[in-house]
């Protein structure tokens, strides 16, 4: 790398870090707070019980995310590299809070993310274009957002650009050639091939990419142009791609296997490809294309110079390459179609190829042109673009940083510090964790069952946020320990008086 390349990424990355810093003390209440505090429940539950990765639990009891009593509180999603990640520095580390520790792992996510990108485009194209895709990756506000997100899917999202990187680099340095022989030589020939620590960083990469989301799958296309491009049809006679393909979905699959014991902790997840058949329907294109690519993460005034990058004339190498990363793009959108259309933080995982294409874009502006009056009026229609592209996006991302309910904090810190630790509360909140979160105790965050039998089932305590007419009634049956304007707290396993 040269310097004046380090030069120019070093500040992006600096940039990258010090923009997402911007409410890193606030609490878990802003959006998607509700699966943010889910992740960071199994995280702290590694610290207040054990880190047992093979069993981990969040604070969530109710039948609401596998229609199954979780009396436990098991939590089967991913494999919990990232709570490990999250739990393990908070313990090692007598400095900032767990949550805070949970935001810094995605910001160093997302900066080696940017890291990788630049490293892959350059590699396939020109420096320039790489820095381009790691100035967009870094600084598009949903990125800026999310990448400071308590959330797997910055890790999952740098672990799979780290696993593309390392498998282009192995091919790209390795002695390995269509006519390689098998067996016994040719191991012998990758042990001392000095490309084989490409090799293994791929493969740990790719597998924990996919244990932190197996979405990551998706995006291994890039690797298979990469090996079609270097032996052609013959790469799946290259028993170095079936060690690959081996070692790095084996840990999903065992995970997978170990996860059918605990039914009740598996979220159902069959409604995330096609809930309401919405694939290919209107409102699927309106979502995903119109109000996400084009408003949220282009924030409109991207949507020309993304074009561009799609549509440019030859002359740019890597271009099936890239394409590669647009058709993983697709492929996942389609898939995973109700999914896609439900939670936007889905889409974090298609900010890199969007990256590219604008670099692609910027890049063939750049080129264009043949008087200076057509070369600086391609460049003003850049800066206009982009400084608009970011300040839409900006208008539009704000809101998710505001902390709208912060009552439910209120009420949950003040659980915290009147009931005792081992108690197990109700926090009706229509299945929002979050309240239940602040409260740091177990318990149930929506009424699936009546009062009665939730005390059979343990609970000790009943919250409400913002409390209803009929949800103060309960003062009729129930001894009140708190009650203000915002928040009331009953004790189940008391009369009033």
């Amino acid at each position: 790398m040269r310097k004046l390349e380090i030069w120019v990424l070093l500040p992006i990355l600096l940039g990258g870090f010090l923009v997402r810093l911007y409410g890193f003390n606030n609490p878990i209440a802003d959006w998607h707070s509700w699966r943010q505090s889910d992740t960071s429940a199994v995280s702290r539950n590694f610290i207040k019980y054990g880190f047992d990765v093979l069993h981990p639990r969040f604070d969530d009891l109710s039948k609401n995310v596998s229609n199954l009593d979780n009396a436990s509180g098991y939590r089967f999603v991913e494999f919990p590299l990232y709570n490990i990640a999250q739990a393990g520095f908070f313990k090692i580390f007598d400095y900032f809070t767990i949550e805070q520790w949970g935001r810094l792992i995605s910001i160093f996510s997302s900066l080696l993310a940017t890291l990788f990108l630049y490293l892959i485009v350059k590699n396939h194209s020109d420096a320039i274009i790489g820095l381009l895709a790691a100035f967009f990756y870094t600084f598009l506000p949903f990125n800026i957002y999310y990448g400071r997100t308590i959330l797997p899917d910055p890790a999952m999202a740098a672990s799979i650009m780290g696993g593309v990187y390392f498998f282009d680099k192995w091919l790209e340095k390795s002695k390995v050639n269509p006519t390689t022989c098998s067996g016994q030589k040719s191991i012998q020939r990758l042990a001392q091939d000095k490309s084989q620590k490409y090799f293994i960083f791929s493969i740990v990469f790719t597998a924990l990419a996919l244990l932190l989301k197996p979405f990551a799958l998706f995006f291994t296309l890039p690797m298979i142009i990469l090996a079609f491009k270097k032996f052609g049809f013959g790469f799946l006679k290259q028993w170095q791609m079936w060690v690959f393909l081996t070692l790095s979905i084996l840990p999903l699959i065992l995970w997978r296997i170990w996860m059918q014991q605990y039914p009740e902790g598996i979220p159902q997840s069959l409604w995330i490809f096609n809930a309401n058949n919405i694939r290919f329907k209107g409102s699927f294109f309106y979502w995903i294309f119109a109000d996400r690519i084009g408003r949220l993460i282009l924030g409109y005034w991207g949507i020309g110079l993304f074009v561009l990058g799609l549509v440019r004339k030859n002359g740019i190498k890597g271009g099936l390459f890239f394409f590669s990363f647009l058709l993983s793009t697709l492929l996942y959108l389609f898939v995973v179609a109700a999914g896609n259309v439900q939670h936007d933080y889905y889409q974090i995982l298609i900010t890199p190829s969007i990256a590219i294409f604008l670099a692609l874009g910027v890049y063939y502006l750049l080129k264009e042109g043949e008087t200076y009056f057509q070369k600086a009026t391609n460049c003003l229609l850049i800066v206009v673009s982009i400084v608009f592209m970011f300040m839409f996006g900006w208008y539009y991302i704000r809101d998710y940083y505001n902390i709208n309910h912060p009552e439910i904090v209120e009420a949950g810190r003040a659980v915290d510090a009147r009931v005792e630790k081992d108690a197990k509360i109700i926090v009706p909140y229509n299945g929002d964790t979050t309240l239940l979160y602040y409260t740091n105790r177990q318990g149930w965050p929506v009424f699936d069952r009546q009062i009665e039998e939730f005390i059979k089932a343990g609970a000790t305590h009943l919250v409400f946020a913002n409390p209803s007419k009929d949800e103060l009634n309960f003062t009729n049956d129930y001894k009140v320990i708190l009650k203000t304007d915002k928040y009331i707290i009953y004790d189940l396993k008391n009369l009033p008086q």
